[in-house]
């Protein structure tokens, strides 16, 4: 159905129709000049993204249910690396001409997925025409105890440097992904120019070979939000001093850590998590897993520091990794390689504004 059958004011109705409340604290959602929301005894924490087409993401190898989910938990994520809570959402889209009604639902299907599974509540939102494709923005609202928000200028000497999960696999999915594509696209403009009508039919339903590389995938299209982490540390009685979530890359998120906390680290390269089917693609790509874990980005992990006491508590938790150490500034910021030479970590990961 084209959107332009029901108008705005139809498309709202038919969201805000799939889209229950799930939080006491949404006291007003859809359908108001404003949501209403209400808050005890906590801080509010307010975050935003954007995610453009051709920028963030590539219609080509993502459907919009997978995209839904992606753009909520991504927001999701800066709510958990506050050490907060998440609980409502607001969605606004520009769609083009090729979207429609379908399409927006089944994009909000995935947003839903994601707040189902941490409780959050979709209440407003816009939308709007694009003459330049799909652009999303979403703004997560979460909350959280004064004393229990964390925030990167709290890394101190000596610390703890630790991560989540393991680094680099959603970078490798991007590469497959984008390998596949312009292979796609050399086979149309060669059955282009054959005139090869037969095999331009074929190539509609062409799908890539990927199996075995399933986690790859997984992890570029549908990133989870380590809420579970932050609940694990609470249940542990670990409180980080600093923490951010990896959504542009280990290195670029270990540079705003330590240049907010005004400290240096040292990072060793036998620590950093990375999973097999993640070494196996960098071999195959003849790429250093190193880089690609330590630049690749959109990992959606979380990085945080803690006491060097909490030694102890955090060294066996499951899905966490103690990869380094934090030192004094002006010893700055160091890879420590598997010889045991230092090497200077920079920022290279993802930068949406940079050249």
């Amino acid at each position: 159905m084209d959107i332009s059958e029901i108008g705005e004011f139809g498309l709202i109705e038919r969201l805000a129709k799939r889209l229950p409340k799930l939080h006491p604290g949404s006291v007003k959602g859809i359908g108001d000049d404003c949501a209403v929301l209400h808050y005890e005894d906590e801080e509010v924490l307010v975050t935003s993204d954007m995610l453009m087409e051709g920028v963030h993401f590539d219609l080509t190898y993502i459907d919009l249910k997978h995209l839904g989910y992606k753009a909520a938990m991504v927001n999701m994520s800066d709510i958990f690396a506050m050490n907060g809570t998440p609980r409502q959402l607001i969605v606004s889209l520009a769609l083009d001409r090729r979207i429609g009604v379908e399409d927006v639902e089944e994009f909000y299907d995935g947003v839903a997925m994601a707040c189902e599974k941490w409780g959050v509540d979709i209440v407003g939102g816009d939308t709007t025409s694009s003459l330049t494709g799909l652009a999303i923005s979403i703004t997560c609202v979460g909350g959280a105890r004064k004393n229990d928000i964390v925030k990167r200028d709290g890394a101190r000497d000596t610390d703890l440097v630790c991560v989540s999960g393991d680094l680099g696999a959603a970078y490798m999915g991007l590469q497959l992904l984008e390998r596949e594509k312009s292979v796609y696209y050399q086979q149309v403009d060669e059955a282009k120019k054959k005139g090869d009508k037969r095999a331009l039919d074929a190539l509609r339903d062409f799908q890539p070979d990927f199996a075995g590389k399933e986690y790859l995938l997984e992890r570029q299209l549908q990133p989870e939000a380590r809420g579970d982490i932050i609940r694990l540390l609470k249940d542990n009685d670990i409180r980080p001093t600093a923490m951010i979530d990896i959504s542009d890359g280990l290195s670029s998120e270990l540079h705003h850590v330590c240049k907010q906390s005004r400290v240096g680290c040292r990072i060793y390269e036998k620590n950093i998590p990375i999973d097999y089917s993640t070494a196996l693609a960098a071999e195959e790509f003849n790429m250093n897993v190193i880089t690609c874990a330590a630049n690749g980005g959109e990992d959606y992990e979380l990085l945080f520091t803690v006491p060097i006491g909490d030694y102890d508590k955090v060294k066996d938790l499951e899905g966490v990794r103690v990869i380094g150490h934090i030192c004094r500034e002006e010893l700055g910021l160091m890879l420590v390689a598997r010889d045991g030479k230092e090497l200077e970590l920079r920022a290279q990961g993802w930068d949406p504004l940079g050249k």
